[in-house]
């Protein structure tokens, strides 16, 4: 495992097709042409002045994410990917990852993308069966979905697809079919994400209007531990709460935030997390697009918002974000960053409970039950 966590590049295409229910992301539809040139434009001057602040840095990672950026025309991605090259170092044998949904998918337009340089693909496929397709606001049906897999292994190197599992009425036996399909339709890695019900959704609106109930949290813990057992005895086992992969076939990008590395996030509201002038700075952009896009043509950049952190708030952070992996948190960076060491009596009672373990001498992690209830462990270890 490498010392430095990397540096990262995240582009946010906003625009998608239609809206799904459950999705509280930043994304928009348009019913007219987005102009993309001039989009493509806008994030090469965002660049250049995110450059002048975070200097010279060896790229590890780009991800181009959403919203569906698989509507973008090929000759934008590449548009993007060159500016990225012209402002900082881009390594041989990085990962450039592009999130694309099945209906947009086109053998043409992955080609493309391949030869801008996109290496790896993430799918939004979400269900294996066409009910749940309709009852998720999915534009592809299954048969959709798996041909878009089909050219994602036949065209890029690496893939991931996403599915949403705790679906109103889903039974056990039902989520263990249908995962054991998808591992067998997977190249490398899995995104395994239970269904919640975010603010602002179609689906906050219709859950209280009592159109559909969700598992109780009884069930949904027993679909959580299948979903570990399963993918664990095919070969893809849990290294984040929701990600599975074969080893060595982890998102390098994702590895960046959760290992509390630094990256710059560019296009509307997109954030960033990086070091200026020796602290951690937090930046967040524009979210609606024709604004965002506004204000970078007239003074180079979309960032409306951000902060200093504290040692405590860098120490909270990496806490939330390292202990949702299984390798855990590094006790010393931990020390390094707030100043101080996790109280050992806390660790016992977590112990205890079985909901932490020590990694040898110098890691400490979450165990399977403490996944379940992790905000509460991060909480009781950085009071």
């Amino acid at each position: 495992m490498s010392d430095d966590p990397g540096f990262g590049i995240y582009i946010h295409w906003p625009f998608c097709a239609a809206k799904c229910p459950y999705c509280d992301f930043n994304s928009h539809v348009r019913h007219q042409p987005v102009d993309q040139p001039r989009f493509a434009a806008a994030f090469e001057r965002e660049m250049a002045t995110m450059r002048a602040r975070t200097g010279p840095r060896d790229v590890s990672s780009i991800f181009l994410g959403g919203g569906t950026p698989s509507l973008m025309q090929p000759e934008t991605v590449g548009a993007v990917l060159e500016s990225v090259a012209r402002h900082w170092h881009v390594a041989d044998g990085i990962e450039i990852t592009l999130e694309a949904n099945p209906s947009s998918v086109e053998a043409a337009r992955f080609r493309g993308y391949r030869a801008a340089g996109v290496n790896r693909v993430s799918l939004g496929v979400q269900a294996l069966n066409d009910s749940d397709l309709r009852f998720l606001g999915r534009l592809h049906d299954v048969e959709g979905a798996l041909h878009a897999i089909g050219l994602a292994r036949e065209i890029f190197p690496r893939l991931s697809f996403d599915l949403i599992y705790a679906r109103p009425h889903q039974t056990l036996d039902q989520w263990a079919a249908e995962l054991d399909r998808a591992i067998g339709y997977a190249a490398d890695h899995l995104s395994l994400y239970q269904l919640t019900i975010e603010d602002g959704t179609r689906f906050q609106l219709l859950h209280e209007a009592g159109k559909f109930e969700m598992p109780d949290a009884d069930h949904s813990a027993d679909l959580y531990a299948l979903t570990q057992e399963v993918t664990a005895a095919r070969g893809l086992p849990a290294y984040e709460i929701s990600n599975h992969a074969r080893p060595g076939a982890e998102s390098r990008h994702n590895l960046i935030y959760w290992r509390y590395g630094e990256y710059v996030g560019f296009g509307p509201g997109a954030h960033g997390r990086f070091v200026e002038n020796g602290r951690r700075i937090v930046t967040f952009t524009e979210k609606h697009p024709e604004t965002w896009l506004a204000h970078v043509e007239d003074k180079g950049h979309g960032v409306i918002g951000g902060e200093v952190l504290t040692r405590e708030e860098e120490a909270d952070e990496f806490l939330l974000m390292g202990l949702r992996l299984a390798e855990g948190i590094d006790l010393s960076r931990y020390e390094s960053l707030s100043g101080r060491s996790l109280s050992s009596k806390r660790i016992a009672v977590l112990q205890d409970e079985r909901l932490v373990a020590p990694v040898g001498n110098s890691r400490l992690r979450a165990t399977s039950e403490g996944m379940i209830v992790l905000d509460a462990v991060v909480a009781d270890l950085a009071r």
